[in-house]
């Protein structure tokens, strides 16, 4: 089994959401002739009553965030590769790390534009594609929009109309960023809460268009927050990957040390030695799976 890019896609995961039974999506129906005032306005008031929906002032104001959780990943051809178990720190917006469960000898971190691996090799610096991957997934990542990126200078605010997704009734926002990004979001018109986001992007070597859907469900309160414990994510519409929460908590004061290089190399002087001395006492045996592959750390 193959499974790669892990912790980019676990850290996006986090508070953002999960997927609810999956229709072909529909284009907004009703949508009213306003003047664009008008409609930013809407679309903001939109915004305004999902932000409560998710927690008002407790959503906003996140510290830290830990969750554990499972991960089922996708190929070209939408076959699954299998499932991963791990657990995820984050520091909103730049902070992540992930580790795989239960041996934890497979670890990310990200922390702003750096980044750093421990897998059987030992620690090394993230490359710069997953780093460029990384940075542009947290500028698309849901509850970033919602926290953070509402205030960025030359955001354009729509409202789309309304629409039945995922068997719900809900209002579409179009938010156009200075970068030209289209993200589209569906709020359920009676909880308020995110139902889907869609991204339109093109790719920089290619010029084509790239679709992302992600799809959330499976909301539970925990501290004040609505968080989904489900979240699917496709591309082209091809499946990616699923995210199944079994546990989170916020707040629980994660140091700013546990994101750091040091902390992996510190991580590696435990571990390292332990893993090569199993190696050694099974000559017998296929040690191929004592430690896992870097290759099988999804990042998406």
């Amino acid at each position: 089994m193959r499974m790669k890019n892990w912790s980019i896609a676990v850290a996006i995961v986090l508070a953002a959401a999960g997927a609810c039974a999956r229709l072909p999506r529909v284009a907004a129906q009703d949508a009213p002739v306003l003047m664009p005032e008008q409609s930013a306005a809407k679309a903001k008031q939109i915004l305004q009553q999902a932000i409560q929906a998710l927690g008002g002032s407790s959503y906003l104001n996140v510290r830290d965030i830990t969750c554990n959780g499972r991960l089922s990943q996708f190929g070209h051809s939408g076959e699954l590769e299998g499932f991963e178990s791990f657990v995820n720190y984050a520091q909103p917006p730049a902070k992540a790390r992930t580790e795989n469960l239960p041996q934890r000898n497979i670890i990310q971190i990200y922390n702003g534009d750096k980044g750093w691996t421990l897998d059987r090799g030992g620690v090394a610096d993230a490359p710069p594609t997953d780093l460029a991957r990384y940075e542009g997934d947290t500028q698309k990542e849901l509850d970033n929009i919602l926290r953070r990126r509402l205030q960025e200078a030359g955001m354009i605010f729509r409202y789309a109309g309304a629409d039945v997704v995922d068997l719900h009734q809900a209002d579409w926002v179009e938010l156009v960023d200075s970068d030209n990004r289209t993200i589209r979001i569906a709020f359920d018109q009676a909880s308020h809460l995110p139902l889907r986001k869609i991204i339109e992007l093109r790719d920089p070597e290619t010029s084509l268009k790239t679709e992302e859907i992600e799809y959330y469900s499976n909301f539970h309160p925990l501290d004040g927050i609505q968080t989904p414990f489900q979240i699917t994510r496709e591309r082209n519409r091809i499946k990616i990957y699923q995210v199944f929460f079994e546990s989170c908590q916020y707040n629980t004061g994660l140091a700013d040390s546990f994101f750091t290089r040091e902390s992996l190399d510190e991580r590696w002087a435990k571990i390292g030695k332990k893993g090569k001395d199993k190696k050694n006492d099974k000559k017998d045996k296929d040690t191929s799976s004592i430690l896992p592959d870097s290759s099988a750390t999804p990042r998406s």
